[in-house]
Formats: C-alpha cells, structure tokens, sequence
C-alpha cells in the first residue's frame, strides 16, 4: 500500500433486518488531507465511519490501516490505533469538569490517587495549541455547544489521533464559530493528522475539503472535486433546479404577539416580536443569543419572570408545553435526541406520541387510525426505514429529525416554532423540508424559524429577527436583509 495512503477499505459491507446499509463500499484516506463524505442521509456515511472507529462491525470487505489488516475492531482498539470519532450529539459527561472529561478513563496518577494539577496542566497546554478559551475547570453542561465541540476535537489530539471523523462538526455552530472550528482542523493538517468530514453544507466543503466522496444509498458513487451542481446530481441522482423554492404567499393578520418578554434563568431581557398568518419569521443571532430560549420560554418550556403572550389578539396564560399546545402553538426542538425523540421507541409510537388523545375510539387507540396518520408522515418527509415500527435509534440522524418533524406536524397546530429544522439533514432532504414549510403557509400556517445558516435564513423567511446577548438588535424585511447586515446587528453594532 501507497506510504501516503493512511486508511483503505474495499468491498465493504454492512447489513441490518430488511436494510442493506453498505454495499461493497470503497474508500480511500491519504496522509494529512481534509476527506469529505457528502450524501443524503441513509447514504451510509455515518455506518461507514462508525465501522473505521469500531463502534459497528463490517460484515464483509477489507479495512487496512497504517498497512494492518484490520479483522476486529472496537472503539478502545480503534483509539489505540490512532482513530477517533467525534459524533453529532457529543459524548462527553455534562456534570463533570472539562479536564476530567478530558482524562476520562485515563487519568494520570500520582500514587494511588489521581494528579489533578497535572490534568488541568496537560488540558491548558492543549487548549493554549489551538487557542481555545476554556477554564479547565468548568463543568461540560454550563458550556455552549461549540465550546463542547472543541473539548471533543482537543481530547482527541491529546489520544494522539491520527485519524479523526467528524459527523456534521459545524450542525450546532455559527458562522464565527465554524472559523475557529475551521482553523483547529488546518492546525491539525498541518501536523499530519488525516480527518474524515461529514456535512451536508456544500459550501464549506469547498473551503476546507481536498476530495469528496459521494455516497448514495449505501453505495459508492464516485471521489472527485467538483461544482456544487454536480455534487448535488450525484447525491441525490436528480437536479435541484433553486436551493430554496419559491413561494407567493400572501402575509395576513397577526396571530402571535410577544411583549416585553424575559427570564431571569436563561438571561432574556424585554423580547417584543410579532407573527402574522401565512409568514416565515426567521430568528438570527450568534450562539448564546437566545434565539432558543426565546422560544422555550413561550412554549412554556422556561419559566417567564415577566412578557404578555397574544394569541389570535387574546391575551393567554402559557405556563407549560401542554398550555402551547391547547393554543395551537408546536414547537420542534434543537436537540433531537434529548427532547425531540424517544429513540427506544418506534417511528409509530414517537409520531403518534402527542396525538394519542385523538386516535382513541371506545377508549382504546385505534391502530388502523395511528397507522394511517404515521403512514402520511413518513410518506410526507420521505422517512427511510423498512416499517413505521422500526426503532428510532436504529435510525440516521437526519431520518430521526424527520421523525421529529412527523409529530409535530400531526399536532395540526397553527404556529409552528423550527429550532434548526435542517441541522444534520442533507440537501434532498432540506429541500424537502422547504417544500413542507411553503405549503403549511399556503394552508394559513405561520412559522417561526431559527437557523444558524443565514443563507437558509435569508432565502426561506418573509422576515427576520435578529438576536444580541438576550435581546433584540434590529428587524430586517425581506428587501432589507442581506448577510452583512444580520451579522452586524447579531454583533450588536
């Protein structure tokens, strides 16, 4: 094998009950390059990489690394050969501290008990490499999500990864954010370290990637550098004519009025915001703005210490997620797996979760009911899975969101509140999305939308908010908007 070729598979299979994941797969990861995977979810993308890190086993093919055959494989042995992988929800103990997350199961000892100055002193000397500003000390759950990522990627180099898969690094994270996630992948680059990039934004595989390989039900397509067009083709094996469709709309009067909304847990000072029947209203801000507390404080998820909630031009009193719902209002949360699914359950018994008081009949749930409002679902968002009673946890991350998707739409609510409901799922499957958002405004539905992607933003919202440190900075139409002008008031210029 070519000294420059780190990791090779050929013929690579994978099976599950009634799915072929991987289909004699094959793929190649050279020294100290940026390799991007790029399909739609159910590709195989994320089972490929999970097969390279140990965490599933291949049931046919070659997998050679470092010239080593590989026969067997598990997440430790993986680690002690050089690979790690960061996944989307991240694995790290949120009521630990940050160094000892980062020692985790190998702490260093002095005698019989362990050198806590020596952690912090070895995770300072790590953090100062890519200069991230982060108190060892800290505990994980009091950072925000792309502090947590860079604890991920520095508990890696400090395994001495020389191969390290990143599943959608930049999902959670915004644009000044994705620059410094950026510039710690360059660093480790340059030192030799060879990464493996999943990510469905086009865009910043461009920047970062040196090849792409596209991947297509379980299949691999072909490894090139190519124009975003053809990458999409090859992707999803058919043309996407626009990125975002378009829609004509007609904005009616206002069905949700906010003001002077604010917490004193989540730091949210005099919100004041309004939504009218038939609109997209998108919410921008940088990480930490309050975009999504903003929102779980209306759906009552949040305590409020003061703010007036209209409904309909009726004052309501939203005091839990169960209030939201009685007044027509979904909310579609960020994280999926801690609040969006019950990944032990089936797709059927999480669609249906919320809508169980109106499948009863003679007091009992009738099944040929929550079979045919799951079956429109599943069918809506184009769910991959062999049955609707298929685990959600054997499910893709991006199929999952769409679960999530599922039960709230069957809510039938009126305004449906999008916590980035893109994050993680491919072009198609966005696209897809878009055309479910247009026709619930063509129905008289009203959404609001938070995105960290501002060309999503811009190209989907009749109007944005934008956000600044737990409050509002400014209100752009959509004639107004334009990317400069949401980060500069997202700055709080």
């Amino acid at each position: 094998m070519d000294n420059n070729i780190v990791l090779k598979m050929e013929k690579i299979c994978k099976y599950y009950p009634g799915v072929t994941a991987l289909d004699h797969v094959d793929f190649e990861l050279r020294k100290g390059e940026v390799h991007a995977l790029l399909g739609e979810n159910g590709a195989g993308k994320s089972t490929l990489c999970k097969i390279i890190a140990g965490a599933q086993p291949m049931d046919d093919g070659s997998y050679c690394l470092d010239g080593e055959q590989i026969r067997t494989l598990t997440p430790q042995s993986a680690k002690d050969k050089g690979v790690s992988m960061i996944y989307q929800e991240f694995n790290l103990v949120p009521y630990l501290k940050v160094y000892e997350n980062m020692f985790l199961g190998k702490e260093i000892e002095r005698g019989i008990y362990a050198d806590k100055r020596a952690m912090i002193r070895k995770t300072r000397e790590v953090f100062e490499r890519f200069h991230i500003e982060i108190d060892p000390n800290s505990r994980i759950s009091d950072l925000s999500n792309a502090y947590k990522q860079q604890v991920e990627i520095a508990k890696a180099v400090l395994e001495n990864a020389k191969v390290l898969i990143m599943d959608e690094p930049t999902a959670p994270l915004g644009n000044r954010e994705v620059e410094n996630l950026f510039e710690m992948i360059r660093t480790l680059k340059s030192e030799g370290v060879s990464i493996i990039y999943i990510s469905h934004r086009l865009e910043e595989l461009f920047e970062i990637s040196d090849r792409i390989t596209v991947m297509r039900d379980g299949q691999y397509i072909e490894t090139k550098d190519t124009n975003k067009s053809a990458l999409v083709k090859l992707m999803v094996g058919r043309d996407l004519s626009e990125d975002y469709p378009q829609r004509s709309t007609p904005i009616g009067e206002e069905v949700l009025r906010v003001e002077h909304l604010s917490t004193v847990e989540t730091k949210l000072h005099d919100v004041s915001f309004t939504l009218h029947k038939g609109e997209i209203l998108g919410f921008a801000g940088l990480v930490g703005a309050g975009r999504t507390e903003v929102m779980r404080a209306l759906f009552g998820a949040d305590h409020r210490s003061s703010g007036t909630v209209y409904v309909g031009g009726k004052q309501v009193e939203i005091l839990r997620p169960i209030d939201a719902i009685h007044h027509g209002i979904a909310l579609i949360p960020e994280d999926r797996k801690g609040q969006g699914v019950s990944l032990t359950l089936s797709i059927r018994e999480n669609i249906s979760l919320v809508m169980l008081h109106t499948l009863q009949s003679f007091l009992r749930i009738s099944r040929k009911k929550e079979r045919t409002l799951v079956d429109s679902y599943m069918n809506a968002l184009a769910v991959k899975a062999p049955s609707m009673e298929q685990l959600t946890k054997n499910l893709s991350g991006g199929n999952q969101q769409k679960v999530v998707v599922a039960k709230w739409l069957a809510t039938n609510a009126d305004i449906i509140i999008l916590d980035e409901p893109t994050r993680g799922i491919d072009i198609g499957a966005k696209y897809e999305i878009y055309l479910i958002m247009n026709r619930l405004v063509k129905e008289g539905k009203s959404i609001i939308m938070i995105s960290s992607e501002m060309p999503e933003l811009i190209g989907m919202s009749d109007r944005i908010i934008v956000m600044h440190q737990g409050s509002v900075s400014g209100e752009l139409t959509k004639e107004e908007v334009s990317q400069e002008r949401i980060l500069e008031m997202a700055s709080g210029m």
